[in-house]
């Protein structure tokens, strides 16, 4: 099965479509859920249009790009994490770390930085097909009865025709609306972009392939009324009024240099390099500070920060989400 989307948003009323009509009812260890008989590809033609804007969704872009954050920056600590989002610690086993930690796995879990052997082996041979970047450990995944086990497995990177770099990624058990249609369409995409602008390579397609492609009934019967629009929906990117802002305009050991800094020092911090931080990471940053500092009381010096984002995607995503919290405040 295969859904071939545009973007993130317009592919998520086409999973809840198809979860509705064909999802098999299971019980499982979280709740009654959908599972999809099949293993479920989607397919996006721009995977950097990555920021989900469907109010029936209330993603929070805040959590979501600075998880994308702490991923590239090859982070596992929970510290530095769970400022963005409490419930996170939930799945930390110690407290401390994260076991299944992406970030980590990528750069220094097996002893090696796979996706710098992975750049320099496609500057050598553009169209090799070796590519790949492993997440899944045997020797600690398999038969591990702890609660942070990593839900996506592998990264393939090949360059396509017309010289961009695509990404396939493989995943054992996905939840389709907090994990294909939220986190990992942000992470994986970030991934993505990150190597392709350190290659100065375009962005290709980005494929996620889903085994056990799922959702909970908890999760998706309040996005149900998606499917029923799901041919009318005026995508923001679409209609050209808002457009991603480049991830990397400097280097790979800059942007994680900063990206580091941004996790450990914040807003305060000085010496940023790349225009991302600067431009993007610290306004939303700072938005989301003023928001949890006292959020009813500073919900409009929030959404004023949050406007300082020079990301028109982000900053359209972030004021509308701190909107919706102001206003369910002021009909309380």
């Amino acid at each position: 099965m295969e859904i071939k989307a545009r973007n993130v948003n317009q592919a998520l009323p086409k999973a809840v479509r198809l979860l509705g009509m064909e999802g098999r009812r299971r019980t499982s260890r979280a709740g009654p859920v959908l599972v999809h008989p099949e293993v479920v590809m989607t397919r996006y033609e721009f995977p950097d249009e990555r920021v989900v804007f469907w109010k029936q969704r209330d993603a929070n872009p805040f959590f979501h790009l600075f998880e994308g954050v702490w991923m590239l920056a090859g982070r596992n600590d929970v510290k530095s994490l769970v400022k963005f989002n409490a419930r996170m610690g939930e799945f930390s086993d110690d407290g401390v770390t994260f076991h299944g930690a992406y970030g980590k796995r990528w750069y220094d879990h097996f002893g090696v930085d796979q996706l710098q052997l992975i750049l320099v082996a496609l500057a050598a041979r553009p169209d090799d097909r070796r590519q790949v970047l492993q997440i899944w450990d045997p020797r600690q995944d398999l038969g591990r009865s702890g609660k942070d086990v990593p839900c996506n497995q592998s990264v393939h990177f090949t360059r396509d025709e017309r010289g961009a770099l695509d990404i396939a990624v493989f995943c054992r058990s996905n939840d389709a609306v907090w994990g294909t249609y939220g986190s990992d369409a942000v992470d994986f995409s970030m991934l993505q972009e990150l190597a392709a602008r350190s290659m100065g390579w375009p962005v290709g397609a980005y494929t996620q392939v889903s085994s056990n492609w799922h959702g909970y009934l908890t999760t998706l019967e309040p996005l149900y009324p998606l499917a029923a629009v799901l041919e009318k929906f005026d995508d923001p990117y679409e209609r050209r009024e808002v457009e991603p802002f480049p991830l990397l305009q400097t280097d790979r050991p800059t942007w994680t240099r900063d990206a580091n800094m941004f996790m450990e020092e914040g807003v305060g911090a000085m010496g940023y390099q790349d225009p991302f931080f600067r431009r993007v990471a610290v306004p939303l940053l700072a938005a989301w500070e003023t928001f949890k500092t006292d959020g009813k009381a500073r919900h409009q010096e929030a959404i004023d920060r949050a406007r300082d984002c020079q990301a028109s995607d982000w900053r359209k995503a972030a004021v509308e989400w701190l909107q919706r919290r102001q206003e369910k405040c002021r009909t309380k």
